[in-house]
């Protein structure tokens, strides 16, 4: 291994230490009016999802603590949560949303705060609290986003091939349907054939990415369904230019590993120093990936189980799932996996993706 890069702690006064993104806020003075600081806020989580870089959910934290609760109006309620989402603040996120949902009429509005707040119960492993904000979202905002909203519920609870074929069904039977539909439902699908076992699924992610190249999730989903499935060349192909971003920069590292290529030191001594960093920084937003880290990279299955779980007690998607049981099995832990197939017994959920042991 690599060592890692020596800490320096003496520079000139004129050395440049940091380089802030280029589209930084150019200003630390609030927006001017509402409409101003939701147009900016937008950006910056945008921006944030697009790069992987999570210092402009700080730029949006710091507009939002410049203003008072009160002055908030129902848009940036909406973005509020949706910062808080990104920052893993699920708690602070239902407020917001809730909050919208009891006094707003707008429709816009109303969409955005049942489809976040049902994505956050989803996320969180909440089905039964998500399934009726799918229905109402079909109530108020029928189409393909709607349509996708129930199907990934059904796929978590017991009715994957049931939630795939209806959801493709719809897919292709709907009339003027927004491309913003038609990648859901395609990013949806995909996770659903991936649960199921198909190879199906990266079709669909490939459609998505053919229209949005920079959403990292999708992006990080096709990756880690080629290593998964053997390919790790092609995960290396999906990855390159991205090792800015923790998610997809440990898959590439796992796949450098595994062909033997020689840049694979160097990037897991760099994905070391910027693990280290944030954890001395207390910023650990990512803790499935560092997990992953552990587990496949620096091969330390107790470590990687206690980062998993951390993240599992907050976050129940698949690929979480998935990594709890497989850092469970490593570290052998018996008490861990009970917790894991008693909590899959009662949400009747299988994926193709877990551990076969498990």
């Amino acid at each position: 291994m690599a060592a890692p890069s020596p800490i320096q702690s003496d520079f000139d006064d004129d050395a440049v230490l940091v380089t802030l993104p280029a589209s930084a806020p150019a200003s630390d003075s609030a927006p001017s009016s509402p409409e101003t600081m939701a147009r900016e806020i937008q950006r910056l989580i945008s921006e944030a999802r697009r790069s992987g870089d999570p210092r402009f959910l700080g730029y949006a934290e710091r507009l939002f603590n410049q203003q008072a609760s009160q002055e908030l109006n129902d848009p940036l309620l909406v973005l509020r949560a949706t910062l808080a989402q990104s920052l893993h603040r699920f708690d602070a996120a239902r407020q917001d949303l809730n909050t919208v949902l009891d006094r707003s009429d707008a429709p816009a509005q109303r969409a955005q705060a049942l489809l976040t707040l049902a994505n956050i119960e989803m996320v969180q492993g909440q089905y039964d609290r998500a399934r009726p904000l799918c229905e109402q979202l079909t109530t108020e905002y029928p189409g393909l986003i709607a349509s996708s909203c129930h199907a990934q519920v059904a796929a978590r609870t017991g009715s994957a091939k049931v939630a795939y074929d209806e959801l493709a069904t719809a897919t292709r039977s709907l009339s003027n349907v927004s491309i913003q539909g038609f990648l859901w439902a395609q990013g949806t699908l995909g996770d659903i054939a991936a649960q199921l076992g198909q190879g199906s699924a990266a079709g669909h992610w490939q459609q998505v990415l053919s229209q949005d190249p920079d959403d990292l999730y999708t992006r990080a989903q096709l990756a880690d369904w080629y290593l998964q499935n053997e390919n790790p060349r092609q995960a290396l192909v999906v990855t390159e230019g991205y090792e800015a971003v923790d998610s997809l920069a440990v898959i590439r590292a796992i796949a450098l590993h595994r062909v033997n290529h020689p840049d694979a030191a160097a990037l897991a001594s760099r994905l070391r120093e910027r693990f280290d960093e944030a954890l001395w920084r207390g910023s650990m937003l990512h803790q499935r990936d560092l997990s992953r880290f552990e587990l496949d990279i620096e091969q330390r299955p107790d470590a990687a189980l206690q980062y998993a779980m951390a993240n599992w007690t907050s976050q129940r998607e698949p690929l979480d799932t998935r990594l709890a049981l497989r850092a469970a099995l490593a570290a052998q832990d018996e008490a861990v996996l009970a917790r894991l197939h008693e909590w899959l017994k009662q949400q009747n959920q299988s994926d193709a993706r877990y551990p076969e042991a498990s």
